[in-house]
């Protein structure tokens, strides 16, 4: 079974999924593209979703806790993100971004060796279902400005506004 709990955040609540391997799901309630992912992860695990507690959840609110007052810069609860092996690549690349920078969609697709596959690697950004740890929040326009983000284009910029605050290196407003 796919358990899902509410989490309460500075950016609005967010739902968290696991099953006993680890996170499969951190979303904001708002998220239009929500039930399609609860509907793709029920039919991957074979399994219902329903409201209730797993071990996990009490880690990632730790965690996010941490996050959102600027202590922590990486996460370290198990993740379960079933996809497509192009999605699984994307989404490791998009692990190995610091905490506090950003990258473009062009240099996500180089730095997986398609330069070529921009709007793939944007594609498979937005199938992100793991907001925040896996930090699709930190990919931005060629032009340097934000552009898609399921949780919403004022949530990316502070996020980035955040991690840059808490990284140490300074903010350029003039990107935003």
């Amino acid at each position: 079974m796919i358990t899902t709990t509410k989490i309460d955040t500075e950016l609005g609540i967010m739902i968290a999924g696991a099953v006993d391997e680890g996170i499969c799901l951190l979303e904001f309630s708002d998220r239009k593209m929500l039930n399609t992912e609860y509907k793709d992860l029920a039919r991957h695990f074979k399994t219902t979703i329903q409201e209730g507690e797993n071990n996990h959840f009490n880690t990632v609110r730790k965690q996010l806790k941490e996050y959102f007052e600027g202590c922590r810069k990486e996460f370290s609860v198990p993740l379960v993100t079933p996809g497509t092996t192009f999605q699984q690549t994307v989404w490791k690349e998009l692990m190995s971004i610091q905490y506090g920078t950003t990258r473009t969609y062009l240099e996500q697709s180089i730095a997986l060796g398609k330069p070529e596959s921009i709007r793939a690697v944007a594609n498979a950004n937005g199938m992100n279902r793991v907001s925040i740890i896996i930090p699709c929040h930190r990919v931005i326009g060629s032009d340097g400005h934000l552009t898609g983000y399921g949780g919403g284009l004022k949530r990316k910029k502070w996020l980035i506004d955040h991690e840059k605050k808490h990284s140490g290196k300074p903010v350029d407003l003039s990107l935003f």
